[in-house]
């Protein structure tokens, strides 16, 4: 008996050990807690590795880095609110709804450091006037890659495209925007239309597209550009950097009239940390770390400061950095009501089958 009560002694004795263990860890002994923890979600390849190792050094905090592959998937885990990320990169359309739904923090910008540096013709967009939910983190073009192997007169707009010499010879991007804006914008109409007609014309007008088109591609698209294996594609201006810079026959040409696309720091609501959401805001606002991410990256900074500190050679590339005047008349995407992006879809949807 006293063995058994010596026993449920020790029992006793090892279970307030390990709780009281178990609540020093998780207020500060050894496991990441909301307090030291920055929850970033972003898009593949788009941060430079250096500057997370630079913040976690310079701030104490811990970065768990998470990333997704399309708006859409981002928006699904953010909507169903599984896990508290800190700060997000949706894409112009994107911030507008998740704005609308109520899905992301309004921005303080008293907290924000360096917001005079950037652009001003690249805040105050559309689709969230007056930066209230989101500051631009990269933004460029949607354009042509050509290659001069093949191809010796490019083309200068998207209705180029359309000539019969380029049989067999283009590859799409695979985004149901793209594609419908691409054909919107071969008719004059804006990339947001919600004009039955107009869209209906634009689907028929990409139906004439077909023989002209090769494929359909995500990111394998600048495999067969680098590889030499097809003379054209539609893609955006940080894809065509990289694909340029490794193979010099690649150029890269923005249309007459295109789509001018941001991806935005936004703070959602699942926000755990909010003090390391601005922490990180403003690291990357600072002209020296958002221009080593866009040479990294590759694509478009809005900091003008770090685009002065860009090699000389990116910095004055007018196709990554073109004139206000070349792009003046650009938009960027809106976001859709649920039925016309499903108007969109169905007809997307439609025209790949018909490929």
């Amino acid at each position: 008996m006293k063995k058994l009560l010596y026993f449920f002694i020790g029992i006793l004795s090892i279970t307030v050990v390990l709780g009281v263990t178990t609540l020093k860890l998780a207020s500060n002994g050894g496991a990441k807690t909301d307090s030291n923890t920055l929850t970033i979600f972003n898009w593949g390849e788009y941060i430079n590795p250096d500057l997370i190792t630079k913040f976690e050094k310079g701030t104490g905090y811990h970065v768990n880095y998470m990333t997704f592959d399309s708006n859409e998937a981002m928006y699904a885990k953010v909507k169903q609110g599984g896990t508290g990320y800190d700060i997000i990169v949706p894409s112009d359309y994107m911030v507008q709804k998740m704005a609308k739904e109520g899905l992301l923090e309004k921005i303080d910008h008293a907290k924000i450091k360096g917001l005079q540096d950037d652009d001003p013709k690249l805040l105050n967009p559309s689709f969230d006037k007056g930066n209230q939910y989101s500051l631009p983190y990269f933004w460029g073009t949607l354009g042509i890659v050509y290659n001069d192997k093949y191809i010796s007169n490019p083309p200068t707009k998207f209705t180029d495209l359309w000539d019969k010499k380029y049989k067999n010879s283009i590859i799409l991007t695979d985004d149901t925007r793209d594609v419908m804006g691409m054909g919107l914008l071969e008719q004059d109409y804006s990339v947001n239309s919600t004009n039955q007609k107009q869209i209906d014309q634009a689907y028929n007008r990409l139906l004439q597209l077909t023989p002209n088109i090769k494929a359909i591609l995500g990111d394998e698209v600048m495999n067969y550009m680098t590889n030499n294996e097809t003379p054209m594609a539609v893609v955006y201006s940080g894809q065509a950097e990289e694909m340029t810079t490794s193979n010099s026959h690649l150029h890269y040409v923005i249309p007459e009239k295109t789509n001018i696309w941001y991806d935005n720091l936004a703070i959602p609501k699942t926000v755990k940390n909010i003090k390391a959401a601005y922490a990180f805001i403003n690291f990357m606002q600072k002209p020296e770390n958002a221009a080593s991410n866009a040479e990294w990256v590759g694509y478009s900074t809005p900091n003008n400061k770090a685009k002065a500190l860009l090699p000389k050679e990116m910095r004055e590339d007018k196709e990554y950095y073109p004139d206000e005047a070349v792009i003046k008349d650009d938009e960027a995407y809106t976001n859709l009501s649920p039925y016309w992006t499903g108007v969109y879809n169905d007809l997307y949807l439609q025209f790949k089958m018909n490929k």
